[in-house]
């Protein structure tokens, strides 16, 4: 699972989604791209998961990008504990997505093999997403 080697404060605020992605939002390394349509917390397992998805289909030929980085740490209370004494201890990291968001690329495969590969991720995340070439984003050429 990807998580942060060392953070500045052990629990965070849970914070806004509220916006538009305003950076990575264009697909810099592959030529096909995974883009979220809307905002959600992905999970470390998730990401891993899609990943392994995509790798599996693609037999370990071309190339994957992860784009984006589970650096928020998201506490929880054990069940059945009473209100108070304090915040719960870490149970997961998330990376935060806003819409636009590129969360994957992939490289060095036929287009429908890449399409493919893309849609066996889509269905291990949580929110909805499209598959996008480079020259869909502005920015791509």
């Amino acid at each position: 699972m990807l998580m942060p080697k060392r953070v500045k404060r052990r629990k965070q605020f849970r914070g806004s989604m509220a916006g538009k992605a305003l950076r990575g939002n264009v697909i810099s390394n592959g030529e096909f791209g995974l883009v979220a349509t809307e905002p959600c917390w992905i999970k470390s397992n998730q990401i891993e998961a899609a990943r392994v998805a995509m790798t599996r289909y693609i037999k370990r030929g071309g190339k994957v990008w992860i784009k984006i980085f589970p650096d928020k740490p998201v506490t929880a209370k054990p069940a059945e504990t009473r209100m108070g004494s304090g915040k719960g201890a870490l149970e997961y990291w998330v990376a935060v997505v806003k819409p636009g968001r590129v969360l994957f690329e992939i490289a060095g495969v036929p287009e429908e093999t890449a399409r493919e590969a893309l849609r066996l991720a889509m269905h291990k995340l949580p929110c909805k997403c499209k598959i996008a070439a480079k020259a869909d984003l502005e920015g791509g050429e």
